[in-house]
C-alpha cells in the first residue's frame, strides 16, 4: 500500500517529517518499507498485514497516525448538490444473492462532461501506481484510495431497464471484462447485472458494455460490501486479482460504503459536472449490530507484564474508534477496571479480548514494556533424537560438508527424476507455483538445485548437506490415504577434494572420497556395508547401495545410496562438473546410533606394547576387505585392536581371478607383554578361517 504524505495531512494535522512519521508507524505495526519522492509529495511504501483491511487506504492510516500523536481526525463529511428528482426514480436495485453481497448503494448524476482528469488528480494517481483514465473513472479509483472502498461507474444509459440485479452467475455464463479478456463465469461468482445480462463481477472488475466513455452522460455510482470470503474464491477461479478485489478480500467497512459514495459524487460534480439525483438507493440485507468486546487490566498485567494508565487506555481505544466504557467506578488504574468496548465497524478483525490489548500496547509503546519470558508450565525436553542429529552434524562439518536448508515443496519434473517407481507423490491442492507442486519425495532434486546454483555463480568447489524429511504415500503398506514422513541425510560434492597450495597439489574430489566420508558418518552408528549397483540415476559403474547392521540382531538393513550422477541427467540439469549424491535414511542411523551407545565402553591406554603382523593373501575375485574384517573378528580374539587394508595387486603372478590383499593385524594386550606363542597363535587362527571361510592363501614370498 503506497500511502502520500500529503494527502495524509489532509485529514490529521501531524507537523513531523516523514522520516520520524515511517519510524512511529513502523514501531506501532505498520511498517513503511521506504521513502520515496514523487511529483506528488513524498511516498511511503507500507507492508498491510492482511487483517487490517481499514488501512488499505489514506484515511484508516490517518487515523493511525492520529492515535499515535494524539491529534485530531478530521471527518469525511462530502458537501452535495442535490436536485429534487429521488435518485429512486431512476434506478433500481436487488440482491438475489445476499449471502454474497451484504450491501448495495447506488446514486445517480446526469448531464455529466467525461474529460481528462486535472493535472494534481492525475499526479496523485501516477505516484501511486494507477493510470489516469477520465475523470470520472479516476474519481472512482481516487475514493478508492483515500477511503479503503472501492467503487465502480456504469454508463446508466446501457444498463437495460435502469435495473441492478446482484446475483450468482448462470453456469458458463459470459462477460467480457474491462481489460478486454472474454470470462467463462461459474455460479459461485457474483455479478451485477441488468435485466438481459452480466455487467460486472461484483467486487472484481466491471464489464466492457457498460463502462464509462467520453460518450458517457449519465452515470450509476455503485458503492457495494461484498462478502470477502466469495470474492477471494472468484479472484482466484477466473485468475484475476484487482485493487478492489485485494480490499474487499480483506474485509471492507460496510458502512463506508454510503461515505464513500457520498464522497465520490462530490468529486465527479467538481471534476465533470453534473445534475445529482436526491438521496440514494441503499439496500442493505446484512445490517450487523456491534459486538461489545471487554477489556480489563487484570488481562492487560497479565499478557504484557506492564501497566498502563486509564488515561492512555481511554484514549488510545478511543482514537481508534472502540468507544471504551469503563464498567464499575473502580479507583484510579485500579488492577479490578474493566472497560467495556464497542468494535466499530472498520476493525472486524477486534473480536477478543487479546486484540484490545494488542491495540493499547501497540500504540501506547511496546517499547515502554520491559522484556521478559512468560513462566513455563512444563519442562522443555529435548526430542528423542537430538543427540544423535547433534554428533551426525559436527562429523559432518568436522568433514568439510556445509549445511543446507530448502523448502520441502518442488518443481514435480525433478524430483521425479530421483523417486524410486514404487513411491507415490505428494502433490499439493493448491500450489502457488508450477516448480512447487510437489511435496519433496526425496532430498536430492533440492540438492542439485543448490549445487546448480552455486555452479552458476563461480562456486566450483562444494560439499553440502541437508537433513530434512521426504514425504510420500504410504503405499507399501497398504495404506493409499495416510502420507508417510521419513527423515533423510543428503549430501552433494563437486570439485576439488583438495586445493593447490604450496606444498600440496590439487585433486579431484572422487567416490572414494564420498564412501570415506560416509564411513567415518557410519562409525557413529556401526560400520556401513557397501554392495554394487544402484538406482538408474547414478553412474552405474560409480554406484553402490549401502546397509547398517539392524538393532534387532536381524542382519543388515537397507540405509541408502551412493554414487556418481550420471553423465545423462547431469546434462539434462546442467550440471557441467562430477557431481556425488548419497542419501541415507536416518531411522536405520538413529537405531544403530542407539546401539552404538548402549555398547560403547571406555579402556585406559595399555602400557604394554602393541605388536603387527602382516598377511599377504591370495583371495578370489568378488571376496571384500569387508568379509576378510568379519571373518577375523568372528574368532572372539581380544587382543586385536585394529585391521588395515596395506596393499592391493592385480595382475603379475596373481593367477587369473585372484588378486593380492596385504592385511595388517594390530595385537595389543591389557594385561601383560605377548609372547611369540600366543601371536603364533592367533596368527594360526586367522589363516585357517579365512582359508576355509573365504578360500584365501598365504601368497608365497
Amino acid at each position: 500500500m503506497k500511502i502520500l504524505y500529503d494527502w495524509l495531512k489532509e485529514f490529521v494535522e501531524v507537523t513531523v517529517s516523514p522520516e520520524d512519521l515511517r519510524s512511529r508507524l513502523s514501531l506501532s505495526g505498520t511498517a513503511i518499507d521506504a521513502i520515496e519522492q514523487t511529483a506528488a509529495g513524498p511516498l511511503l511504501d507500507a507492508e498491510i498485514t492482511i487483517n487490517r483491511a481499514d488501512c488499505m487506504g489514506h484515511y484508516g492510516v490517518a487515523r493511525e497516525v492520529a492515535t499515535l500523536y494524539r491529534a485530531p481526525l478530521k471527518a469525511v463529511q462530502p458537501k452535495l448538490q442535490e436536485a429534487a428528482e429521488p435518485a429512486a426514480s431512476a434506478v433500481r436495485v436487488e440482491i438475489e444473492a445476499p449471502e454474497l453481497c451484504g450491501r448495495y448503494t447506488a446514486r445517480v448524476l446526469r448531464g455529466v462532461k467525461v474529460q481528462p482528469s486535472p493535472d494534481w488528480l492525475r499526479r496523485r494517481l501516477a505516484a501511486l501506481g494507477q493510470n489516469s483514465i477520465n475523470n470520472v473513472v479516476d474519481a472512482t479509483n481516487y475514493v478508492m484510495l483515500e477511503l479503503g472502498q472501492p467503487l465502480h461507474a456504469f454508463d446508466l444509459d446501457r444498463i437495460a431497464g435502469h435495473r441492478i440485479i446482484v446475483r450468482r452467475a448462470k453456469n458458463k455464463e459470459k462477460l467480457k471484462t474491462l481489460d478486454g479478456a472474454e470470462r467463462i463465469l461459474v455460479p459461485g461468482v457474483c455479478v451485477i447485472a441488468d435485466v438481459d445480462r452480466a455487467q460486472a463481477i461484483g467486487g472484481v472488475m466491471g464489464g466492457q458494455e457498460s463502462e464509462i466513455d467520453f460518450a458517457s452522460r449519465n452515470l450509476l455510482i455503485e458503492s457495494a460490501w461484498f462478502d470477502s470470503i466469495s470474492i477471494r474464491r472468484a479472484s482466484k477461479t477466473l485468475g484475476l486479482r484487482t485493487e478492489a478485489s485485494a480490499r474487499f478480500e480483506r474485509g471492507c467497512d460496510p458502512e463506508m460504503a454510503e461515505v464513500a459514495s457520498r464522497r465520490c459524487a462530490e468529486l465527479i460534480q467538481q471534476l465533470a459536472g453534473g445534475e445529482l439525483l436526491s438521496g440514494v438507493v441503499d439496500v442493505y440485507p446484512g445490517r450487523r449490530e456491534p459486538a461489545a468486546v471487554l477489556l480489563s487490566r487484570h488481562e492487560l498485567l497479565r499478557v504484557m507484564g506492564g501497566d498502563v494508565p486509564d488515561c492512555d487506555i481511554e484514549e488510545i481505544l478511543s482514537f481508534l474508534g472502540f468507544e471504551p466504557h469503563l464498567q464499575s467506578a473502580a479507583a484510579a488504574n485500579s488492577p479490578e477496571a474493566v472497560w467495556r468496548c464497542k468494535q466499530p465497524s472498520w476493525r472486524a478483525d477486534v473480536t477478543r479480548e487479546i486484540d484490545l490489548i494488542e491495540e493499547v500496547a501497540r500504540h501506547y509503546g511496546l517499547e515502554k514494556f520491559a522484556a521478559r519470558l512468560p513462566a513455563t508450565r512444563q519442562p522443555a525436553a529435548r526430542l528423542p533424537h537430538a543427540e544423535a542429529l547433534d554428533r551426525l552434524r559436527e562429523r559432518l562439518l568436522g568433514l568439510g560438508y556445509q549445511e543446507i536448508l530448502t523448502i520441502p515443496l518442488v518443481d514435480p519434473a525433478r524430483d521425479a527424476l530421483f523417486r524410486a517407481e514404487e513411491v507415490v507423490a505428494v502433490h499439493i491442492a493448491n500450489p502457488l507455483a508450477e516448480d512447487a507442486s510437489v511435496m519433496r519425495s526425496n532430498g536430492l532434486g533440492n540438492m542439485t538445485a543448490a549445487l546448480e546454483w552455486n555452479l552458476n555463480r563461480g562456486q566450483r568447489n562444494l560439499r553440502l548437506f541437508e537433513i530434512g524429511r521426504a514425504y510420500h504415500w504410504n503405499a507399501a503398506e497398504g495404506n493409499s490415504k495416510e502420507i508417510r514422513e521419513d527423515l533423510i541425510l543428503t549430501l552433494g560434492a563437486t570439485g576439488l577434494a583438495r586445493e593447490k597450495s604450496v606444498s600440496e597439489t590439487p585433486r579431484e574430489f572422487t567416490f572414494a572420497d564420498l564412501k570415506g566420508d560416509l564411513d567415518r558418518v557410519g562409525e557413529l552408528a556401526g560400520d556401513l556395508q557397501w554392495s554394487g549397483g544402484g538406482p538408474a540415476w547414478l553412474q552405474p559403474s560409480r554406484a553402490a547401495t549401502i546397509s547398517i547392521d539392524s538393532a534387532d540382531g536381524r542382519g543388515q538393513t537397507s540405509a541408502g545410496v551412493a554414487g556418481q550422477l550420471s553423465r545423462k541427467i547431469a546434462e539434462a540439469l546442467k550440471l557441467r562438473q562430477d557431481v556425488f549424491l548419497a542419501e541415507l535414511r536416518l531411522d536405520s542411523f538413529y537405531a544403530g546410533y542407539s546401539a552404538a551407545q548402549l555398547a560403547r565402553r571406555y579402556q585406559t591406554i595399555s602400557r604394554f606394547p602393541a605388536v603387527e603382523r602382516d598377511f599377504s593373501l591370495l583371495l578370489g575375485d568378488g571376496t571384500s576387505f569387508g568379509d576378510v574384517v568379519k571373518e577375523i573378528h568372528s574368532l572372539g580374539i581380544p587382543e586385536i585392536i585394529q585391521i588395515e587394508a596395506v596393499d592391493l595387486f592385480h595382475g603379475g603372478q596373481v593367477p587369473a581371478g585372484k588378486f593380492s590383499l596385504l592385511v595388517r593385524v594390530t595385537y595389543q594386550s591389557t594385561d601383560a607383554t605377548l609372547t611369540e606363542s600366543q601371536l603364533s597363535d592367533f596368527s594360526s587362527r586367522i589363516v585357517n578361517a579365512l582359508t576355509s571361510k573365504l578360500g584365501a592363501s598365504l601368497r608365497a614370498g
